[in-house]
């Protein structure tokens, strides 16, 4: 998840002041984190206790919890209307919203799911709380798919094939239509732009500079993006500490957490494992 809040900070100063190209600076002053950020954090915090109990619905009851709390101590984050409706309401019911919201706070699930399945299941989950048009869904469930398979060691083509066979096309070229894409919060008018923008990275800042470089909702786009990235190539140690300037301590300590509780269960997997050998 360190991959995707980089990428809404890289991004937020490009979501209204759109540059058609890759050459800018990567962390500038003015640089902040957004509503992605904050509900990435929401939804770990959610995946934290599902590492306890393994409950679906008490999953989804604890994403609302998270992302009601922090939402409300980041008011002015950057919410859509109608998720900010929903987050200052006192019911929270799902919308039927098929915006790209469902997909950019999805990249802790891709960590804590035991299986390609699960991580999908997870996704769905998090993702219908307030995103249940069918759209919605399946924008979280690829971002989902693609972080467990960067993470599982798949290559780019096994990546490409599976998204392509289960979700969006993705037979176009971010070189060939970054001049003619448009601004677009929809998950299908994003989510395939992400992956594709990661597909033809070089690495995880060239990830990230590909799809910036589309303009349009660049926060989000490369939060997404930088999620698959780091699950691929793993984030620059002096990004990290680039982004803990812009977090507040309560976040940094959540993606703490979050990086402690994960590492915690790879390592007593890397024991099992041993153990079977």
């Amino acid at each position: 998840m360190n991959g995707s809040i980089i990428g809404d900070i890289v991004g937020s100063v490009y979501e209204f002041h759109t540059i058609k190209q890759k050459n800018f600076k990567f962390f500038k002053d003015k640089c902040f984190f957004t509503d992605d950020t904050v509900m990435t954090c929401a939804v770990a915090k959610a995946s934290i206790d599902y590492t306890d109990n393994r409950s679906i619905p008490l999953f989804k009851l604890n994403v609302i919890n998270n992302m009601v709390e922090l939402g409300r101590k980041y008011p002015k984050a950057g919410y859509g209307t109608s998720f900010y409706k929903w987050l200052m309401s006192d019911i929270h019911e799902p919308y039927n919203s098929f915006g790209n919201g469902s997909a950019m706070r999805t990249s802790s699930v891709a960590y804590i799911a035991n299986s390609l399945e699960e991580a999908e299941e997870l996704a769905k989950a998090q993702a219908e709380v307030t995103h249940n048009h069918p759209e919605g869904i399946k924008g979280a469930q690829a971002i989902a798919a693609a972080i467990y398979l960067a993470r599982t060691h798949e290559d780019k083509e096994t990546i490409r094939e599976y998204i392509e066979n289960k979700y969006y096309n993705l037979d176009f070229n971010i070189k060939d239509i970054y001049r003619k894409y448009q601004y677009d919060i929809t998950c299908q008018g994003s989510v395939p732009y992400a992956i594709k923008a990661f597909l033809e990275g070089e690495d995880f800042e060239d990830s990230i500079r590909n799809v910036i470089s589309l303009g349009g909702d660049a926060d989000t786009l490369a939060c997404m993006t930088g999620g698959i990235a780091e699950a691929y190539y793993g984030v620059p140690e002096e990004y990290m500490e680039y982004k803990n300037r812009y977090l507040t301590e309560e976040l940094i300590d959540i993606v703490d957490s979050f990086q402690t509780i994960y590492q915690e269960k790879t390592t007593e997997k890397e024991k099992k494992d041993i153990f079977k050998k």
